[in-house]
């Protein structure tokens, strides 16, 4: 249990806390209840950034262990797409049943079948004895995700209400969704060369 190991492990703790708070959280009662979605905002961005950092020091004092190569990406999903699926819940549902958070279904759903695929390609590369670690396309899709869960976060919270805050998000939002779906074509690609040799 290394130091970048133990950082991951407690973004795992936060990575809960913060999806408790938003599983907590009530858009009927907004104005009492905008605590929660301050600290969930400062929870979910000291979780995104220490995830740079334990990926730094596991780099630069090659300590990169199984144990964080499997959990890094586990906490990552559990986090992002975690926040997503709750923000789909009944609990953020306004009055005429539409999203506050400016989400779709179908946009998590999109969301969800790029994870699921993409670790399928991984577990199925890395079987075969190839790296599969995460590209720049990846790691953009990450960087957008995230700033889309903080700019929801952010728009239920102190912003709300805000005309450029609101019309920003689902700028933000559609750029995301976009980038998440392009994203599976270039995994895709990488891992052609390992699903040929497979066929064959």
């Amino acid at each position: 249990m290394n130091l970048p190991n133990q950082i991951t492990t407690a973004r795992f703790i936060m990575a809960i806390v913060f999806l408790v708070l938003l599983d907590r959280f009530n858009i009927k009662q907004q104005d009492e209840q905008v605590w929660i979605m301050d600290i969930a905002f400062v929870l979910f961005v000291v979780a995104a950034l220490s995830d740079i950092l334990d990926g730094h020091l596991a780099r630069k004092y090659n300590q990169i262990t199984a144990f964080g190569r499997i959990l890094d990406p586990f906490v990552d999903k559990v986090l992002v797409v975690g926040a997503y699926i709750l923000f789909l819940g009944s609990n953020f549902r306004q009055a005429d049943q539409s999203a506050a958070t400016g989400l779709e279904a179908w946009m998590v759903v999109v969301i969800v079948a790029r994870e699921l695929l993409v670790s399928g390609l991984r577990g199925f590369s890395e079987a075969g004895g190839k790296a599969f670690g995460a590209n720049w396309w990846g790691k953009i899709k990450m960087l957008l995700q995230s700033i889309t869960v903080g700019w929801v976060l952010t728009s239920l919270g102190r912003l709300r209400g805000i005309e450029w805050v609101l019309t920003g998000r689902t700028i933000v939002i559609w750029l995301m969704v976009g980038f998440t779906a392009i994203s599976v074509i270039a995994y895709l690609l990488s891992s052609r060369k390992a699903l040929a040799e497979q066929a064959a």
